[in-house]
């Protein structure tokens, strides 16, 4: 559990993930430093749009069901907390592999 990333934590049903959003970014993508997860999506902050887009990006790039993904806070923040249900285990292995291979590649 120490292993786990700075903004992910283990739940009952699954885990919390803190994220920084970026609405009507340039570009989509999804990046950790220092330990911060901070996701830039191009939809607007209108109508909830950007919290979709924001979903869409983290079930991408985990490879994991979008029905599995809510936004338990900060819906109309830029700071948030998205639940992602499942084996917390499982799940918290899962991002750890992703931020190891991003941060890998990019550092």
């Amino acid at each position: 559990m120490s292993d786990d990333p700075a903004f992910v934590r283990r739940t009952v049903t699954g885990v919390a993930i803190d994220v920084r959003a970026q609405p009507r970014a340039r570009r989509t993508a999804l990046d950790c430093a220092g330990g911060t997860l901070k996701a830039a999506v191009a939809a607007p902050a209108e109508d909830g749009r950007a919290n979709a887009a924001l979903i869409d990006l983290l079930a991408a790039t985990w490879r994991l069901p979008k029905s599995t993904f809510a936004v338990t806070r900060g819906a109309t923040s830029r700071d948030k907390v998205i639940s992602i249900a499942g084996e917390p285990a499982l799940l918290a292995a899962r991002i750890m592999g992703w931020t190891k291979e991003s941060t890998g590649r990019d550092g």
